[in-house]
């Protein structure tokens, strides 16, 4: 296979977990090479992801390093045999690449769950609420780099309504529900969407309000994406450098326990919608 310039963030996702095979099975680079038939250099090349690597292959490494978890393999094997490139290519020249990392994994989620402090969850933004939210951007964007950001965070949310959709959870503070960017018009039509939104079977929204006792969370946005299996979730963390993914499984576990207590003193969807409701009717 030709060498690649730039994996995708499943590409290198692949080979990072078979790296983390390899590693629990106690083989250095060159004992699993020979036990392949091929060297080291071939082994870290595809543990970088700097070349793809077979569903064959994959199911070779996992015999080899003796893996019994049949689940894990197959959605491996799974990601190995995906080499389509998805919509969001067309913006790789143009956007961040945690975008585009995050809109792979999006698409490819089998679950998502997020919390946003400031700001309604991308996947949940209008059209004017998101062009209002670019515009605040530091350094300031151009008129053309916010158009880009705008049509790709709408075309993210197709994700909630195709056939068979995932699960979506959104936590969202109530400070996020009040601040009104693009004024009192944008901010009225954006938490209705939110309302028409909390409405559909695959989406649940929940808000943390003002009067609750606690609140287990350091302030940026986090998505929480899970995968086949639980090796295979992924953490996007929405700060001010940029997005970052994580995917060791202690910060992982850390994640869900966090989302977890958020959602634990978050009003239940029933609830948040009543508050959502007399927000909008306060404005």
């Amino acid at each position: 296979m030709p060498a690649r310039n730039s994996p995708t963030a499943r590409q290198l996702r692949l080979g990072s977990e078979l790296r983390k095979m390899r590693e629990r099975a106690g083989l250095t680079s060159t004992e699993a090479g020979r036990l392949l038939g091929t060297n080291q250099t071939q082994i870290s090349n595809i543990e970088s992801s700097r070349f793809g690597v077979s569903a064959d292959r994959v199911r070779a490494l996992a015999r080899n390093y003796e893996c019994s978890n049949q689940a894990l393999i197959d959605a491996l094997v799974a990601m190995a045999n995906d080499r389509k490139r998805g919509w969001w290519e067309e913006y790789r020249e143009h956007l961040p690449a945690g975008l585009i990392d995050l809109t792979e994994l999006e698409h490819h989620a089998v679950a998502l769950r997020v919390a946003q402090v400031i700001n309604i969850p991308g996947l949940l933004q209008t059209i004017d609420y998101a062009r209002a939210i670019f515009r605040q951007a530091v350094p300031p964007l151009l008129p053309h780099d916010i158009e880009f950001r705008v049509s790709h965070r709408i075309k993210r949310q197709a994700i909630l309504y195709r056939d068979n959709p995932p699960p979506y959870t959104a936590i969202i503070h109530e400070a996020a529900l009040r601040m009104e960017f693009g004024g009192v018009e944008t901010a009225a039509a954006q938490l209705n969407h939110l309302i028409a939104m909390s409405e559909r079977d695959n989406v649940t929204i929940v808000v943390v309000p003002f009067a609750g006792t606690s609140f287990p969370s350091s302030g940026h946005g986090v998505d929480y994406l899970y995968g086949p299996v639980p090796q295979l979730d992924t953490v996007h963390l929405d700060v001010a450098q940029g997005g970052a993914q994580i995917d060791a499984a202690a910060k992982l576990e850390k994640y869900r326990i966090v989302l977890d207590r958020m959602q634990e003193v978050a009003l239940p969807p029933a609830a948040s919608r009543d508050l959502i409701h007399g927000i909008v009717r306060a404005l």
